[in-house]
């Protein structure tokens, strides 16, 4: 089979790249070693950066039609007892957005299937040979190859890539599962994370309810001990860790799916080997902590498919290819740090000195400027890669169509000059890669009356810039 690129797995992350490859008009298979999709809630929603990467392509509102409602909670930095508040930043989402990762992947695999991309289940690549023309993998040809296969990648071992960092510490589980009777203990209404920790009797838990009358349930030991990382899961450890913390009176119904999970911490030195690529969990593993591998995933995809897409069409700028690398490994290597540093203040074992400081982080967090920062850190929605501006703010516009917003001018996955002064601004011979929109809006945009944004929705130009557009159009579109 020939194709222009491979993407090998069709988790959140393989699926997204493949979608944004579509829109631009790439041919690509998406190779799964996994015969049948996951059912696992795994991540169970999306931080406000991530809702917004998804509403840029008009993907989050069908994603949520039939997703109960919840009161919004803030997010939250190591399960502390203060919401984080994102308003400050200027977004549509202030709270993280309630939706299993399964779900995620069921909806971007439909959008795949719909448009004729071959998702090709149980399809294990074996060997993955790159030269001058190509790579091939899996008995495919293409001009590029993105790993997306997940922490154990499959890809990386066979190139032989190091994935350098810091081996697991810990052995915990996560398991969606159905109460036959609860007791007092146990949750039944959403509330913030921090209402969800509990221990006793040597088991730390977190459990809280899903839709539709599941439960979601991560615990391990206190003493570190467990099976190991290959064991499977068995109903009587979910049972036994239940019932020592929420009592006899909870009785697990039926044990739905569960996994295993650790702290490692690793990374790859380099997102891209000639012409493969690394992305989500392949490039970066940390522990899980408010669904921030899910998120960084989304957003690496987002970042390359349209340099990848420049690339394939012959049209890419020298360096963009290599700016995947420059822009996102920086991005990973900070949550990495961050969710060591949550590791440690929320761990169930602590003692007098880590409940000190989990009291002057809590003290911290409700001063405003502090919880600002940590809750742009969190969400994503403070990123500034080197040398381009912030994410476009979603204003809300009138065109010559009417009332809409900024992020209903990107479906196409295309750039957009937004042009707010009325004037027509030049393009030259790159129409079909950025569309020109001329509007006016009542919101503050500092001063700017004419913005370039790039189609993973940062400001790359803004008429307050020094540098002509004609130069910020050369650099990103060619």
């Amino acid at each position: 089979m020939r194709t222009e690129v491979i993407v090998v797995g069709a988790g959140p992350t393989g699926l997204m790249l493949a979608y944004e490859l579509t829109l631009a008009g790439v041919p690509v298979v998406v190779l799964e070693k996994q015969r049948e999709r996951g059912t696992q809630s795994r991540a169970g929603g999306l931080q406000p950066r991530t809702a917004e990467v998804l509403d840029l392509r008009g993907i989050l509102d069908p994603l949520l039609d039939d997703v109960r409602p919840d009161d919004p909670t803030g997010g939250h930095f190591a399960m502390l007892p203060v919401e984080l508040d994102c308003r400050p930043w200027r977004t549509r989402h202030p709270s993280p957005v309630t939706l299993p990762q399964a779900r995620l992947e069921a909806y971007l695999e439909g959008l795949l299937v719909s448009r004729g991309v071959p998702v090709l289940r149980g399809h294990e690549v074996s060997e993955v040979e790159q030269d001058e023309d190509g790579v091939r993998a899996g008995g495919v040809h293409g001009s590029y190859l993105v790993a997306c296969d997940g922490a154990h990648s499959t890809v990386r071992s066979l190139l032989g890539v190091p994935f350098p960092g810091r081996p697991g510490r810990m052995s915990a589980v996560a398991a969606d599962l159905t109460l036959a009777s609860l007791s007092d203990a146990v949750p039944t209404t959403r509330a913030h994370f921090s209402r969800y920790p509990r221990s006793a009797h040597g088991f730390f838990t977190i459990l809280h309810p899903l839709d539709g009358g599941l439960y979601r349930m991560l615990f391990g030991k206190l003493s570190g001990d467990g099976p190991g990382r290959e064991e499977p899961v068995t109903a009587d450890e979910v049972r036994e860790a239940l019932q020592a913390v929420y009592g006899p009176e909870a009785q697990l119904g039926e044990l739905r799916a569960a996994s295993r999970f650790g702290d490692a911490v690793r990374q790859v030195e380099r997102y891209r080997e000639n012409r493969v690529f690394f992305a989500g969990d392949a490039a970066h593993i940390h522990m899980p902590i408010g669904g921030q591998g899910v998120n960084l995933g989304v957003q690496d995809a987002v970042n390359l498919g349209w340099k990848l897409a420049a690339a394939v069409h012959g049209r890419a700028p020298a360096g963009l290819l290599d700016s995947y690398h420059d822009e996102r490994h920086p991005v990973a290597a900070r949550v990495l740090r961050h969710t060591q540093a949550q590791s440690l203040i929320m761990n169930p074992g602590r003692d007098e000195d880590t409940d000190a400081v989990r009291d002057l982080m809590t003290e911290l967090l409700r001063l405003p400027d502090a919880n600002r920062y940590v809750s742009g850190m969190m969400s994503g929605l403070d990123l500034r890669y080197p040398g381009v501006g912030p994410r476009l703010i979603d204003y809300r516009l009138t065109t010559e169509e009417g009332s809409v917003r900024a992020s209903d001018l990107m479906h196409t996955g295309q750039g957009l000059l937004l042009s707010l002064d009325g004037k027509e601004r030049p393009l030259g011979a790159r129409s079909d890669l950025v569309r020109h929109v001329v509007a006016e809006t009542d919101e503050d945009t500092h001063g700017a009356v004419a913005l370039l944004v790039r189609p993973d929705g940062y400001v790359a130009w803004s008429s307050t810039d020094a540098e002509p557009l004609e130069s910020a159009l050369t650099r990103w579109f060619g």
